[in-house]
């Protein structure tokens, strides 16, 4: 059927429509939400996963998230460029699809990990852990058996085990045969009652911190590199299918039509209903049954999304389309025709990235000063090339983009400080886990998203709508006052075990979310409001680079909040909390003072916009 109440720009539409949009928007919608139903829930797991499985440090761990979380938002600044001169974005899609479902399903081949040994004198015992929640037991191993264990600032002290209730009843008859002058020799055939040193079967009751050194081997012959192998396929996936898909959403509406705005509000919608599930689904597989179950189910998402976007062709009815399909059909490099040379590009691109990843302190030092000299160039251009209106607004879009790179740094906190911060120091009730606590952020965007989108329009219509500046100080206010709640926590509101409620960390999501819905949605409309015509690629490009050196932000503020790991659990409990705090309070009041000043000057960016809100 055709729609005829949607303005002039769809009248007479011949397209079929499903609720007054173009169908292929329903599948845009489902491949959309089972890729980031794949993308979050791996995400929920990964930090977990490194520190438990691989026993990466927090740190090291935290620089390999910012490395990936970089990558991922770099790489749709080379796929969106592929798609637009070469191959349209359709089969850019499929390609990210393909990479995607190949990356998800080897992130399930976990291999053997890694494997503590503690060494005591010529002694040397494995170290297992089991359970991958926040109640994990440690074990050493003595024979064949195991010896459960604590590991504290001071040493290592071994748990006394519980003893049955019929060697209870033992011990106490002969305790009182002592007390009643039974003779030494009946006393020799009573049961010895279980101390730390007898339940030890071999193992060293207590050893000081300075007499053991700890001994950490991971799967280097497999399991490592499938793992780096895994986020490659991944990374480039993200990189053709990331930017496209949005773009092929846009395709699907005239330039003037009125359900244009809505098609893209049920899109994100899609997004985190995605989100949503898998953080939940996820989640409860991974922690309870296995990780290898959890990042199996995000590959078979991923390839629901694929099977669902090669079904759905003809609804798309040629949309997002190569811009010169003759070209792209005729060209040949090297005898092979061009489209194939692209599908093979996206495999041979893994092998680079994988090496990276695997260096990802490399990433971390050359992309902040790579993308500082691109920022300097592209000011210089702007104060160079352009003029008055062009000018003045092409700054005022640069200031915005850097102001970002903090706000993005402090939200990204959410998949590594705030994820271990989540096992380390929060209380947890029995039947949540580390995982679900990623669930916040897009079950929060879900509720509350629509009311944002309606608030902002009921105070334009009363020429009352925040202006762009604006919106982004008001965001960054907000996620320095989530970081300030959790430090107050951290100080004034943990138990003895010291951990903090966790409705202290759903209030800290619940805050970075509200700032989420003022800064993001008007990110990338800022940016093609505000750019030259013949430079908003570039631009656009600029905006992914910030989100990315953003992510390696993100890594340093998490690498700070590190203290030591056993077999992936924290052996000082107090400290870890107060460098939590400390952490915390400073990236927080980093975050409210820059949003203020940002308020301040706001008269003056929007004076800079030349009349563009």
């Amino acid at each position: 059927m055709s729609t005829t109440d949607g303005g002039d720009a769809v009248i007479g539409d011949p397209r079929k429509t499903i609720l007054g949009h173009p169908r292929g928007l329903v599948i845009l919608f489902f491949t959309e939400m089972w890729e980031r139903f794949s993308f979050y829930g791996m995400r929920a797991m990964l930090t977990i996963y490194l520190v438990q499985h691989f026993l990466f440090g927090p740190s090291e761990a935290a620089g390999i998230y910012a490395a990936y979380g970089a990558l991922v938002y770099l790489m749709p600044v080379i796929g969106g460029m592929i798609a637009d001169k070469y191959l349209g974005q359709r089969k850019a899609v499929m390609i990210g699809a393909i990479l995607l479902v190949a990356g998800h399903f080897t992130m399930a081949f976990e291999g053997q990990g890694g494997r503590d040994r503690i060494i005591i004198g010529d002694q040397s015992y494995a170290v297992e852990v089991e359970g991958r929640d926040t109640n994990r037991r440690q074990f050493a191993v003595v024979g064949d058996e195991r010896v459960e264990i604590r590991v504290a600032p001071e040493g290592i002290s071994t748990v006394a085990a519980e003893p049955s209730a019929a060697a209870a009843a033992d011990v106490a008859a002969a305790v009182v045969g002592e007390q009643m002058g039974t003779p030494p020799a009946a006393a020799a055939d009573s049961p010895v009652p279980i101390t730390p040193q007898a339940a030890a079967a071999g193992f060293p009751a207590f050893v000081a911190s300075g007499d053991y050194q700890l001994e950490t081997t991971r799967d280097t012959g497999f399991g490592e590199p499938m793992l780096f192998l895994a986020l490659s396929l991944i990374i480039v996936g993200v990189g053709f299918l990331k930017a496209n898909i949005s773009t092929v959403v846009g395709s699907l509406y005239e330039k003037n039509d009125p359900r244009r705005d809505a098609g893209f509000t049920l899109f994100y919608v899609g997004i985190n209903l995605g989100a949503v599930l898998a953080t939940g689904l996820c989640s409860y597989l991974g922690f309870n049954y296995g990780w290898a179950y959890g990042f199996g189910l995000a590959g078979f998402g991923m390839l629901i999304g694929l099977v669902t976007f090669i079904l759905g062709q003809s609804w798309l009815e040629g949309r997002g389309g190569p811009p010169n399909p003759e070209k792209l059909a005729g060209t040949r490099v090297f005898g092979i025709p061009l489209e194939a040379v692209f599908w093979i590009g996206g495999l041979v691109a893994v092998f680079p990235t994988w090496l990276l990843m695997q260096r990802h302190e490399l990433i971390s030092a050359v992309l902040p000063y790579a993308a500082g000299l691109i920022f300097v160039a592209v000011v210089g251009y702007t104060i160079i090339k352009l003029q008055g209106a062009e000018r003045s607004r092409m700054l005022v879009a640069q200031v915005l983009i850097f102001f970002s790179v903090l706000f993005w740094a402090l939200f990204e906190q959410a998949g590594s400080s705030l994820t271990l911060f989540a096992d380390q120091s929060t209380e947890m009730p029995g039947w949540f886990n580390v995982g679900y606590t990623q669930m916040f952020n897009p079950a929060i965007i879900v509720i509350f998203g629509p009311m944002f989108a309606a608030l902002w329009v009921w105070l334009a219509k009363r020429n009352m709508e925040p202006s762009t500046p604006v919106k982004f100080s008001m965001g960054l206010v907000l996620v320095g006052s989530g970081f300030l709640l959790l430090a107050w926590a951290a100080a004034n509101a943990f138990n003895l075990d010291f951990r903090v409620p966790l409705m202290f960390l759903f209030f800290t999501y619940f805050l970075h979310t509200m700032g989420e819905l003022c800064l993001s949605p008007v990110g990338l409309s800022m940016i093609t409001k505000l750019s030259v015509d013949r430079v908003v690629g570039m631009m656009m490009g600029v905006w992914f680079l910030s989100s990315s050196v953003a992510h390696i932000v993100a890594g340093m503020i998490a690498q700070a909040t590190a203290t030591e790991t056993v077999a992936g659990v924290v052996t000082n409990r107090a400290l870890a909390l107060e460098t939590y705090g400390s952490i915390f309070g400073t990236i927080g009041w980093t975050g409210v003072g820059v949003g203020v000043v940002l308020l301040l000057v706001s008269p003056i960016l929007k004076k800079g916009m030349a009349g563009v809100r």
